[in-house]
């Protein structure tokens, strides 16, 4: 009997999860797995700003992560998905080739968004991969080596990442001026408490905070304002958004305009249901009606969504329904500082908050379980695990339990 191909494409949070969890619920005499990452090693993505800062970063080797799970690397670059013949393109440099599934899991994340801005993809820096926190890394570390000291660095985007990106670096190199663009009022989903500690964060940091300001180009040196304005810039980081990449729309899912993949409540994509999409690459729609924020939260939520229901409809069970609730965001502010912020259900700032020493602590917790979490892929290994059987739309045979029957389609 052929294996049931389960290729997972990003190793991710989201990814590793799901990969490890399958690994960990289905029986491998039925279940094959494969995780596909562009890069060796697992990216802590919730730290990239600090990385960029010039922190130190762990970066597990994921041949390391997934050893002794049953679980096979590809160290690749998706280029293409083709439903029809159920194969991923790949290249890794030595030419590639294609890799067959019967299910797909998409988790290739996602990446900063330039909205049409010029200017941004030759001249800004980003934190939304490692490569390219290094090259901004590198860039401070320059700017910090000049005599005196002295640059400015100007963060576009006042979203979590923004806020995140220009507290520490001010906090790292104080040597250096942070300025950040935010193109309303500055932490305006947050309460109203919350945001006085976040001004008095940025005032303790020296972080200048220009509101109601919008960027309309970018240059080496220096990015241009609808109003006129013009802000010099030895560094440039853009954090004004994000949105999947191309892969899954010109493989002809249904997406977003921002590229998401487009699913159900079981993380199905609606266009091909042999195809699903968890993290950030999922446009999923919460328990409260509201499509989950792009965030290390969603990706266990949708994980978690996406691994029952394979589960389920390969072992011939009910899918059950996981909670996808979204109940705040935790920002860090530099090492020793941090806001904890909690929503109702409609997704609003509730009106009390965490911040200072105490939200740092809990933020710094959430990486820590969530690296934990990723190098202990097939933790908690159960002594049996779930056979598979026969799929509704196809006629092989498969057994049902580790010591069960035969099921004939």
């Amino acid at each position: 009997m052929n294996k049931h191909r389960i290729v997972v494409l990003g190793a991710g949070y989201a990814g590793a999860f799901v990969a490890g969890t399958l690994a960990r619920r289905l029986s491998p005499r039925d279940v094959g797995i494969t995780v596909v990452n562009a890069e060796p090693d697992f990216v802590q993505r919730l730290r990239l700003h600090q990385l960029a800062a010039g922190r130190e970063i762990a970066a597990p080797s994921l041949a390391e992560v997934f050893a002794g799970t049953g679980i096979d690397l590809r160290v690749a670059r998706v280029t293409a998905v083709d439903p029809g013949r159920r194969t991923v393109a790949l290249d890794d440099g030595h030419g590639g080739g294609r890799l067959g599934y019967d299910t797909l899991v998409h988790a290739l994340g996602s990446h900063g968004a330039d909205h049409g801005v010029p200017g941004v993809t030759e001249y800004a820096f980003d934190v939304s991969a490692r490569p390219s926190a290094l090259r901004l890394r590198e860039r401070l570390e320059r700017l910090s080596a000049r005599p005196g000291g002295g640059g400015g660095v100007l963060v576009v985007g006042d979203g979590l990442t923004g806020i995140e990106t220009a507290t520490e670096i001010a906090e790292s190199r104080p040597g250096l001026t942070v300025t950040l663009v935010a193109r309303g009022e500055l932490g305006v989903a947050l309460s109203a408490g919350a945001r006085e500690h976040l001004r008095r964060a940025c005032d303790r940091l020296g972080v200048t905070v220009l509101e109601h300001a919008t960027v309309e180009a970018v240059e080496a040196d220096r990015v241009r304002c609808a109003d006129g304005t013009v802000l010099a810039s030895d560094a440039t980081v853009w954090t004004a958004g994000f949105m999947a990449g191309p892969v899954a729309a010109t493989s002809g899912l249904e997406v977003t305009e921002n590229g998401r993949i487009v699913v159900d409540r079981t993380m199905r994509s609606v266009s091909h249901p042999d195809i699903y999409a968890v993290g950030d690459s999922a446009y999923a729609i919460g328990d409260n009606g509201r499509p989950l924020p792009m965030s290390c939260a969603s990706a266990g939520y949708t994980g978690r969504q996406a691994t029952e229901a394979i589960v389920a409809r390969l072992t011939g069970r009910t899918v059950p329904n996981a909670k996808l609730d979204y109940h705040g965001n935790h920002i860090s502010l530099g090492r020793r500082d941090g806001i904890l912020q909690m929503v109702d259900g409609e997704a609003r700032a509730k009106p009390t908050y965490v911040g200072g020493r105490k939200a740092a602590r809990i933020k710094a917790g959430i990486v820590r379980m969530s690296l934990w979490g990723t190098e202990h892929p097939t933790f908690g290994v159960p002594k049996r695990r779930h056979r598979l059987v026969a799929a509704p739309d196809a006629g092989k045979t498969v057994r049902t339990r580790e010591h069960g029957t035969a099921a004939h389609g």
